[in-house]
């Protein structure tokens, strides 16, 4: 997962929590001092949006894998948002005097903390799941890499027994060129040997002929 990305979403969080408690704080006053809170309210959602829209940004630079995920949690710090709002427009309003102070001191304080600790328990389970996720992404990420870093291996093994046949192939082509050359030399002292033979059989039997004229003429006489 994206270490920018996680470091907005601690800063969302810790400023989620904080907004709600605010809220929850201004509903009890009125006056001065309730439009003093919920505009101190509103600058914090202000940081809030401007939060969201980072990690918004920072999600969709991602991988599809990862950046799926990061989208799916942040449309639920959206909603939280959302509700921020409008429990902000709530506390806003002309109508919300005495009696909506009163409502929230015996029951409504209950029911706001309560559903803002629902919603704060699933953005938990949803992150825990998000994280799991994220965990077997990164499990198959180093699979992968192992499984590549192996292929690697392989084809580096592959090549070295390829050079190694290639330099056979090239001592045994060496080799079958000195075979052909000393046969050439072979066929050409056979060729050789047989003129000689030619040439000394011709001189053997001029010889015998000339000495068998000798000898007519010696004995004619």
């Amino acid at each position: 997962m994206s270490e920018v990305f996680e470091g907005y979403e601690r800063q969302y969080c810790d400023l989620s929590a904080n907004l709600s408690r605010k809220c929850t704080s201004a509903a009890l006053l009125d006056g001065e001092k309730k439009k003093q809170k919920v505009t101190e309210i509103k600058s914090g959602m202000d940081d809030a949006e401007a939060l969201i829209r980072k990690m918004d940004l920072e999600a969709r630079s991602l991988q599809p894998g990862v950046k799926a995920m990061l989208l799916a949690k942040l449309r639920e710090y959206k909603s939280d948002l959302n509700n921020l709002k409008s429990e902000v427009k709530r506390i806003s309003s002309p109508n919300a005097g005495r009696t909506t102070r009163e409502e929230l001191l015996e029951s409504g304080m209950a029911d706001t903390q309560m559903a803002s600790a629902d919603q704060k328990g699933r953005l938990l389970m949803s992150t825990d799941r998000l994280n799991q996720s994220s965990d077997r992404i990164k499990e198959s990420r180093r699979t992968m890499l192992e499984t590549e870093d192996l292929g690697v291996s392989i084809l580096q093994d592959l090549h070295q027994q390829r050079q190694s046949l290639l330099h056979a192939h090239n001592t045994l082509h060496a080799v079958d060129d000195n075979i052909g050359k000393s046969k050439k030399i072979l066929t050409a002292m056979s060729r050789r040997m047989s003129r000689n033979k030619w040439v000394i059989g011709t001189i053997i039997a001029v010889l015998v002929l000339a000495i068998m004229a000798i000898l007519y003429f010696k004995l004619s006489h």
